[in-house]
């Protein structure tokens, strides 16, 4: 028997949707909210490009986003219960000793070989002894950039007071106030430090990898309810963001081009910068134990907290590996 064409066509268009599921029928996604404490956070835009590249809906994830503007602001969140991962710094882990809700789960960078110093084109400033007695910017008091900011005094054998540490929200103010003159220097993400030296407005003047080798630049949070009460979700969302982190390891334009989207940079700021961020990710969520005891100096050192808390009062085990050396 002859079968004509239009009826192959027929059969060909019968047997495809017999291979596509239904929306009906496929499994409803669980809605996630999650917080990052920045916008200027190459790692953090880890999470526009999952949504981009469909990773965490394949987990069966949706996930909403929500940015702040420091790590003050995450924990807050956090703590009011309206997200329930949050990706923040690493000094940010104190604040569950201080009561917040949420715990560290896994780290997301290491070094902080993605923040950098920049100076303020009408500062003067040449170079680091330059800014005894100056203004340093930084996003909130509490947060990674006071904290580095704070190093700048102790690695140079200073007092404490001889830098002023600003607090002033997110970095289009920093560079107001140090057009302005209030300001010599800002602590920002390499990329926007870059950038602000591309644009005639400032002098990259070093990063912070050297002066902290031994750290977690930033880690994922998670509501103590959901560690407690659903553990399997945790693990969902880390296993879809480590994927995540080595899609950006391994496809570098699109992780290049979603970054400066996201960060509202220039894609070749991010090119340029783009080894020095996938040198410091973290592509399996362990713990450093040395990084870990910098990170309890540093809380007592921002006033975070009064005395260095135990480990086991910053991260929930079980879901990140810790490193034995």
């Amino acid at each position: 028997m002859r079968i004509s064409r239009r009826q192959l066509l027929v059969v060909a268009i019968s047997g495809a949707a017999l291979q596509i599921p239904s929306m009906a029928a496929a499994q409803p996604l669980t809605k996630v909210r999650v917080g990052k404490a920045i916008s200027s956070s190459f790692p953090f835009s880890g999470l526009e490009l999952g949504v981009k590249t469909g990773i965490w809906k394949a987990a069966g994830l949706e996930v909403e986003i929500s940015t702040f503007r420091g790590d003050g602001q995450l924990q807050q969140a956090l703590a009011a219960g309206s997200v329930d991962f949050g990706f923040g710094s690493g000094p940010g882990m104190g604040y569950a000793a201080k009561g917040v809700p949420a715990h560290a789960v896994a780290a997301v960078a290491n070094k902080p070989a993605n923040m950098a110093l920049v100076v303020g084109k009408a500062s003067g400033v040449k170079n680091i002894a330059g800014l005894k007695g100056k203004r340093i910017g930084v996003s909130t008091a509490g947060s990674l950039t006071d904290w580095l900011a704070r190093n700048i005094a102790v690695a140079n054998k200073w007092k404490t007071s001889d830098v002023e540490i600003l607090p002033m929200g997110d970095m289009r103010a920093r560079i107001a106030a140090m057009r302005s003159g209030e300001l010599a220097a800002a602590v920002t993400s390499v990329q926007e430090a870059y950038e602000i030296q591309d644009n005639g407005q400032g002098t990259v003047l070093a990063t912070f990898a050297d002066v902290v080798p031994h750290f977690h630049t930033h880690v994922v949070f998670a509501r103590d309810a959901l560690i407690k009460g659903n553990p399997g979700l945790v693990r969902r969302f880390l296993k879809a963001w480590f994927t995540i982190a080595a899609y950006m390891r391994d496809h570098r334009a699109e992780a290049v081009k979603s970054a400066a989207e996201t960060m509202k940079l220039d894609a070749k700021v991010i090119d340029q910068t783009y080894p020095i961020e996938i040198s410091g990710m973290n592509f399996d969520g362990s713990f450093d134990p040395q990084a870990l005891n910098v990170i309890r100096s540093s809380l007592k050192d921002l006033g975070i907290l009064d005395t260095e808390p135990p480990v086991s009062a910053l991260l929930a085990p079980g879901f990140a590996p810790v490193k034995v050396n």
